[in-house]
C-alpha cells in the first residue's frame, strides 16, 4: 500500500509550516476585524461621509478636492471619521472649541501618520515626543531668538534679490508668464542652507549641479505614500521603487548633512587650537546647536543634531516655498489689495532693494494681507495626535485612548460657521478689532498650544521680506488659462505649479 506524501520526510516540514502559516493569518483577520468593529463602535457618535468597505475614503484624499473637503466641512459640523481602509480611521476636527481642547493636552505625535516622515528628516522637534521633546525645544528655542532673527533679514534679502535679478533677464520689459512656485522653492533653500549651514551653494543659478539641491526637490514628492494605503505598510513600501529610492535619497540627505557637520567641528577645533576666534557676521543654525550639543554633552547626540538640522531644512523649505507662492497668487487675483500693499512699502522703504528688522513692524496691510493667504491656504493643512487618554468635547460627545485625531487646519480655516465668505481673499479680518472678537483657536497657521511652530517668527520675516522687494519691483497678475489647484498633503502643494504674469516695474 503507497504511503500518504504527509508521511514522506520532506512533506511533514512543510505542511506544518502551512498550518503555521495559515492560524497566523486567521489570527491576524481577526484581530483587523476586531480593530474594525472597535472602531465603528468608538465613532458611531459622529456621522461620516458615504465610504467603500475596502477603500474607505481614499479617494477623497487621494484626490486632494478641497472643495469637497470644504463640503464635508460644512454638512458635519465640528467633525466627522474618514476612513483610510477598512481597519484604519482619521477623526477630523475643524472646531475653535474642539480645536482648543485638542492643543491643550500632551497626547503624542500619531505613530501612524508620523512615521511617513521619519526616513528623511529622522527625529526631530516635529515627530518627537515626550521628556526628549521637551529638552530639544528648550536647546533650539534659543536660535530663533530676536537677536539670531535680525541678523537673518540681509541674508534673506540677498538671496530674494538673487531671484528677482533672474526674473528680470526672464521678463525683460515685457509682461511674461513664469511658473514661480519652481524659483521661490530655490530661492527658501538658497535661504535656509545661508542660515542652517552659512553654505553658499549658488543653488539659484545652477540647482541641477548640486546633488543634495536636486535630492531636496525629489525629496518633496515622495510623500504621497500617506493617501495609499497600501503603502502604509512598511514592508510593501520598502521594496516599491519609490521606497527604495527614498532611501537612497535619505542616504544622500543625511551623508550631506554628517560631512557639513564634521567639516563645521573640524573648523572650530582647529580655531580654537590657534586661539584665532574670526566673530562671523552671524551665528547660523548649526553654530547654535553645536553650543548646544557642547553645553549638554550625551543628552544631546550627534543623531540628535543631524536630525534636527534635517527637520529645520525640510520643515522650513517646503512650509515657506507654498506660503510665498500662495501669497503672491492671492495678491495677484486681488489687484486691489496688491496695490496698497505696494505702497505701503514704498512708504517704508523708497526705492531701495534692502530692508531692516525695524521697518517689518511699519508693514502693517501687507502683515494683514500674509495672514489672511495663510488663512485660505495653511502651508500645513492639518496635524495630528494619537489620543493617549480619552477626550471629551465641548458638546458631550467623546473618543476613547487610541484614536488619531486629526486638527484640519485647513477645514478650521474655511469653516463658514466661523468666517463669513471663507473663500474671499479679505486682509481687514485681521485687523485689531476684528482678530480681538474672533475665537483664539479660530486661527492657526502655526498651530498653538506648548507644540506650537518654533520657527513661526522666522516664517514672518521670511514672508514680509520676500513680498515687498518682489512688490516693489514686480507687478503680478493670474494666468487665467492655469488656475492654482491645491493638493492636500503634509504640506500644501501646487498641483501644476503657480502660474503668474510678472510686469517689471519702471
Amino acid at each position: 500500500m503507497e504511503s500518504s506524501w504527509l508521511e514522506m520526510r520532506w512533506a511533514r516540514p512543510l505542511y506544518l509550516a502551512f498550518v503555521f502559516c495559515l492560524a497566523l493569518g486567521l489570527l491576524q483577520a481577526i484581530k483587523l476585524y476586531l480593530r474594525r468593529l472597535r472602531l465603528l463602535r468608538d465613532l458611531c457618535p459622529f456621522p461620516a461621509p458615504p465610504t467603500h468597505w475596502f477603500y474607505g475614503h481614499q479617494k477623497l484624499l487621494q484626490e486632494g478636492k478641497m472643495e469637497k473637503f470644504e463640503e464635508l466641512v460644512e454638512k458635519y459640523p465640528c467633525a466627522f471619521p474618514c476612513w483610510v481602509g477598512p481597519f484604519q480611521a482619521l477623526f477630523y476636527i475643524y472646531d475653535p472649541d474642539y480645536a482648543k481642547i485638542f492643543l491643550g493636552r500632551t497626547d503624542p505625535k500619531s505613530k501612524y501618520l508620523y512615521k511617513f516622515l521619519i526616513p528623511c528628516p529622522g527625529k526631530g522637534l516635529v515627530n518627537l515626543d515626550g521628556p526628549k521633546w521637551s529638552q530639544h525645544r528648550e536647546l533650539l528655542t534659543p536660535a530663533f531668538n530676536v537677536n539670531i532673527l535680525k541678523s537673518y533679514v540681509e541674508v534673506m534679502a540677498h538671496s530674494v534679490n538673487t531671484m528677482l535679478g533672474k526674473w528680470e533677464k526672464i521678463c525683460s520689459s515685457q509682461d511674461t508668464v513664469v511658473e514661480v512656485d519652481e524659483h521661490i522653492n530655490l530661492m527658501t533653500l538658497d535661504i535656509l542652507l545661508k542660515c542652517a549651514f552659512s553654505r553658499e551653494t549658488n543653488c539659484q543659478i545652477s540647482s541641477t549641479h548640486d546633488l543634495y539641491v536636486k535630492t531636496m526637490f525629489e525629496a518633496r514628492k515622495i510623500f504621497y505614500r500617506l493617501h495609499s494605503f497600501l503603502h502604509h505598510h512598511d514592508i510593501i513600501f520598502k521594496f516599491s521603487p519609490q521606497g527604495q529610492r527614498l532611501q537612497e535619497m535619505v542616504k544622500i540627505l543625511q551623508q550631506y548633512t554628517e560631512k557639513v557637520i564634521q567639516d563645521r567641528k573640524k573648523f572650530l577645533k582647529v580655531e580654537k587650537k590657534h586661539g584665532n576666534t574670526q566673530k562671523r557676521k552671524y551665528q547660523d543654525f548649526l553654530d547654535i546647536i553645536l553650543s548646544a550639543q557642547a553645553a549638554n554633552g550625551n543628552s544631546f547626540s550627534d543623531t540628535d543634531l543631524k536630525s534636527e538640522v534635517n527637520t529645520f531644512m525640510l520643515a522650513g523649505h517646503d512650509t515657506m516655498a507654498g506660503s510665498i507662492s500662495w501669497l503672491l497668487y492671492f495678491l495677484a487675483l486681488n489687484p486691489e489689495h496688491q496695490e496698497r500693499c505696494r505702497e505701503e512699502i514704498r512708504g517704508i522703504l523708497g526705492d531701495r532693494s534692502s530692508i531692516t528688522w525695524d521697518q517689518l513692524g511699519e508693514m502693517s496691510y501687507t502683515t494683514m494681507c500674509i495672514k489672511e493667504s495663510l488663512r485660505l491656504a495653511p502651508p500645513v493643512p492639518s496635524i495630528s495626535r494619537e489620543l493617549s487618554k480619552p477626550i471629551t468635547f465641548p458638546d458631550g460627545r467623546s473618543l476613547p485612548a487610541g484614536i488619531t485625531v486629526v486638527l484640519s487646519i485647513w477645514g478650521l480655516h474655511h469653516n463658514p460657521a466661523i468666517w463669513e465668505n471663507p473663500k474671499v481673499f479679505d486682509p481687514l479680518r485681521f485687523s485689531q478689532e476684528n482678530s480681538d472678537q474672533r475665537h483664539p483657536y479660530s486661527f492657526l497657521p502655526f498651530s498653538a498650544g506648548p507644540r506650537n511652530c518654533i520657527g513661526q517668527h522666522f516664517a514672518m520675516i521670511e514672508l514680509k521680506v520676500t513680498i515687498a522687494l518682489i512688490l516693489l519691483r514686480f507687478k503680478v497678475a493670474p494666468d487665467p488659462t492655469r488656475p492654482l489647484v491645491f493638493l492636500y498633503q503634509i504640506a500644501l502643494k501646487a498641483k501644476d505649479g503657480v502660474h503668474l504674469h510678472l510686469k517689471k516695474l519702471s
